[in-house]
């Protein structure tokens, strides 16, 4: 697999032409899988995103009959990419261009198919399709253009920056309020602790006065 044969081992109308084996199948339809390098069949253990599997339930693991990635006597069904085109033309591979059926949804691209400016207007220039439906009536198809900067994102943009900035403001605020608050319950505890050692020490010299008397 991967490898690339010169087309003229199909016959002549294939002169010219660079073929690259992209897969194949073998006699009983299974099919060859990249780095196995074998041209027989081997069993191996599948799990969840391996080729040739798909896993029904969590975890679970089985194991698959494939073929490996080297041809052998007993493929019978070789799957060729066309790489380089020859001279001669194929009738229904390379005898007419097939455009492309769906074009580019971001603006930027869009603006760089078509030489656009800045200040075009992206939405005239996406690249749409026509046709009938079901009921028999004829609708326009386009995709929703990505990306694109309208007075609404700019507002939006806006809007979040403003939001960001009184959050800022908010919490400087808030932060500023917190520690007013803390410095003042700490002079409130300082305050009444020097108000309870003034007073033992009145209560004290209350006593000695009394004893001294006495």
């Amino acid at each position: 697999m991967a490898q690339e044969l010169d087309g003229s081992a199909l016959g002549e109308e294939f002169d010219g032409y660079i073929l690259r084996i992209s897969g194949g199948n073998d006699k009983q339809g299974f099919p060859m899988r990249q780095g196995v390098a074998t041209n027989t069949r081997v069993r191996l253990l599948c799990s969840a995103g391996d080729k040739t599997y798909r896993a029904r339930r969590s975890g679970e693991r089985k194991r698959k009959s494939v073929r490996g990635c080297i041809v052998g006597h007993d493929i019978s069904v070789l799957n060729l990419v066309v790489s380089k085109i020859g001279s001669n033309p194929i009738a229904g591979l390379t005898d007419e261009a097939v455009p492309r059926r769906l074009g580019p949804k971001r603006a930027n691209k869009i603006r760089a198919l078509f030489n656009l400016e800045k200040d075009d207007d992206v939405r005239k220039y996406v690249i749409a399709r026509t046709f009938t439906n079901k009921k028999g009536r004829t609708v326009r198809k386009c995709p929703k253009i990505q990306r694109l900067v309208t007075p609404l994102t700019l507002q939006r943009k806006r809007a979040r920056k403003s939001a960001k900035l009184n959050s800022v403001l908010k919490n400087k605020e808030e932060a500023a309020a917190y520690k007013k608050v803390v410095a003042q319950r700490m002079a409130e505890q300082r305050e009444a602790r020097r108000s309870l050692i003034s007073k033992r020490r009145s209560t004290r010299k209350s006593k000695i006065a009394k004893e001294q008397t006495s």
